[in-house]
C-alpha cells in the first residue's frame, strides 16, 4: 500500500502560464517584497541519497547547481549589510548541504555577522564528517545555530520507503547524536505520509523523540514541521488577488515576502537570485543577480505558490 494519499486530477495546462492573469481571466495575486528577512543559500543539488519524491531531484548525480564557494555567499552577505536589509537568518539547504565542504566556513561567516543560521540535513554522514566543526559552531555561537533533520515519517519503513533502505536508523542516530551534542535541532517531516492525519502524525513524533531523549516539543509546527506534498502535476486552483479576503491571509504570510534564495546553476558565471526555495528549475521565478535586483514583486504563478505558500500554508524558515 502506497503511503502517499490518492492522487488529485491532473492539472488543466491552461493554469499557470500568465504571470498576469489566471486561466479564467482573473487579476492573478503577486507578492511584493516586503522586507528580506531569511536568505536561502542553495550549496548544490547533490546529496548521498536519491528520494523518490524530491521536489529538487537531490542524489548522488545531479549537479544542475553547483557547490556555493564561501566567497560567493559572502558577496550576498556583504551586500545585506552594505544595503541595510532587515536579514535575521540565513538558511542553507540543498541536496545535502554538508556534501559542500565549505559550508562550515559559510555558517562561520554568517553567525559571525550576528544572523540566526539554519541548516535542511539528512543527518546522515556528510554532517557526521563535519563533526569537529558543527561542535566548534555550537560552542562559540550555541542556540543560534539550528539544524533542521529531515525525517519524512516516525515509522522506519515508511520513511525508508521514500528515502532507501536503513537510512531512518541513520538519521536517527544522527539526530540523536545533535541532540546529546547541546545542538538547537528540529525535524521536518512529510505531512502527506500515511492517512492517519496531522494529529496522530504529530503524536508518533512524539514518541519517537520521548524514546530516544530527543528534545523537541512535536505540537510545536515549528519545531516539528510536517510540510504539503509538491506535484506540480495534479490539481490546484490558482491565487487571485480576490483570494487574499476570500482565504482571510495577508500576502505578508507568503514566503516570497520575506525570502529569497541564492544560487549557481551549472555552467554559469555568477550564482543568480530566486524567488524561493520551491522553484530552483523555473526560470520565471530568477529574479537577478543580486539582491537589489530580485527585491521586485513575485507573480504566484506556479502550482507549488498555491498548494504549498498560500493554501499549504507553509514556509521553509521559521
Amino acid at each position: 500500500m502506497s503511503h502517499l494519499q490518492p492522487a488529485q486530477p491532473l492539472l488543466d495546462p491552461a493554469k499557470f502560464r500568465d504571470p498576469l492573469v489566471t486561466a479564467k481571466g482573473e487579476a492573478r495575486a503577486a507578492v511584493a517584497l516586503s522586507g528580506l528577512r531569511t536568505l536561502w543559500i542553495n550549496t548544490g543539488t547533490l546529496c548521498n541519497i536519491t528520494c523518490r519524491n524530491c521536489y529538487i531531484e537531490s542524489s548522488p548525480r545531479n549537479d544542475a547547481l553547483v557547490y556555493m564557494t564561501a566567497a560567493e555567499a559572502a558577496a550576498f552577505l556583504d551586500e545585506a549589510e552594505r544595503d541595510r536589509l532587515p536579514v535575521e537568518e540565513i538558511g542553507f539547504t540543498g541536496g545535502e548541504p554538508f556534501l559542500n565542504r565549505e559550508v562550515p566556513a559559510m555558517l562561520r561567516d554568517a553567525l559571525g555577522r550576528g544572523h540566526r543560521a539554519l541548516v535542511l540535513t539528512n543527518a546522515m554522514k556528510p554532517m557526521r564528517n563535519h563533526a569537529a566543526a558543527l561542535l566548534a559552531l555550537r560552542k562559540e555561537f550555541g542556540d543560534r545555530l539550528t539544524l533542521r533533520v529531515s525525517l519524512d515519517h516516525h515509522d522506519a519503513d515508511q520513511h525508508d520507503l521514500e528515502r532507501q533502505d536503513g537510512s531512518f536508523a541513520v538519521a536517527v542516530d544522527g539526530l540523536e547524536w545533535l541532540a546529546r551534542e547541546g545542538f538547537r535541532v528540529h525535524v521536518a517531516g512529510r505531512a502527506a505520509f500515511g492517512r492517519e492525519g496531522e494529529a496522530a502524525m504529530r503524536e508518533g513524533f512524539a514518541r519517537l523523540f520521548a524514546g530516544r531523549g530527543i528534545p523537541i516539543n512535536a505540537a510545536d509546527p515549528v519545531e516539528l514541521m510536517l510540510f504539503p506534498e509538491m506535484d506540480a502535476a495534479r490539481d490546484v486552483p490558482e491565487i487571485t488577488e480576490g483570494c487574499w479576503g476570500i482565504l482571510n491571509k495577508s500576502p505578508d504570510s507568503v514566503m516570497c515576502a520575506s525570502t529569497r534564495m541564492v544560487v549557481k546553476r551549472k555552467g554559469a558565471e555568477r550564482p543568480a537570485v530566486l524567488a524561493c526555495t520551491l522553484l530552483p528549475y523555473d526560470a520565471r521565478f530568477e529574479l537577478g543577480a543580486t539582491l537589489a535586483e530580485a527585491s521586485r514583486p513575485v507573480p504566484l504563478n506556479h502550482p507549488h505558490c498555491a498548494r504549498f505558500c498560500v493554501l499549504g500554508g507553509a514556509a521553509c524558515s521559521r
